[in-house]
């Protein structure tokens, strides 16, 4: 594999689709390249939360799939990949990698990183947790590689809009793959 980082973004239908967006732009301006597979409950969030339909998303990653593609390249542990960032991970996307329910392509893909020991970070949106929320989350960040990460509002950063704390996470997400974004703020 080249020196070019190459990392799987998926987005599931939890509320957040600017996350996923947001990693798709940091990884372009970084020079990395992006991998997208999207569920169809993303689509329809997507298209609610930013007015955006699935050809104008998908627009932002280098290579997109279908979710229904189980056998697309991402779905081979040996397809080089540096690993995948859920963005948002919603907790129904989060209980089939917990429990390797792989009927998808953005789960199988996630799968994959575990099988492989590669960096996994789950960008988990819900509030508050269930007891079984918090079960799935312990019981995959025990597993080599994977990285619970909910995106959760930081102020160090002096974030004055909404874009501002978006960007922070995805940098942050992007961070643990060893791509620096623009604009990063980080604790000093």
């Amino acid at each position: 594999m080249d020196s070019k980082k190459r990392v799987v973004i998926g987005v599931s239908g939890a509320s957040g689709s600017l996350l996923g967006l947001e990693c798709l732009k940091c990884l372009r301006e970084a020079g990395a390249e992006s991998h997208l597979v999207m569920s169809r409950g993303a689509e329809i969030t997507a298209k609610q939360e930013l007015g955006m339909d699935f050809d104008e998303f998908a627009s932002y990653a280098d290579v997109v799939y279908d979710n229904r593609n189980i056998g697309a390249s991402i779905a081979s542990g040996t397809f080089p990949i540096d690993g995948m960032v859920v963005a948002p991970c919603s907790m129904k996307t989060l209980a089939g990698i917990a429990c390797g329910y792989s009927d998808n392509l953005l789960l199988r893909a996630a799968d994959v990183q575990m099988k492989e020991q590669r960096r996994l970070v789950l960008m988990a949106r819900e509030t508050p947790f269930s007891p079984i929320h918090i079960d799935n989350m312990e019981k995959l960040c025990r597993v080599p590689g994977v990285m619970i990460m909910p995106p959760m509002l930081t102020f160090y950063n002096g974030p004055s809009t909404l874009q501002d704390m978006v960007h922070h996470m995805a940098c942050k997400a992007l961070a643990s793959f060893g791509i620096e974004c623009t604009g990063y703020k980080r604790w000093e």
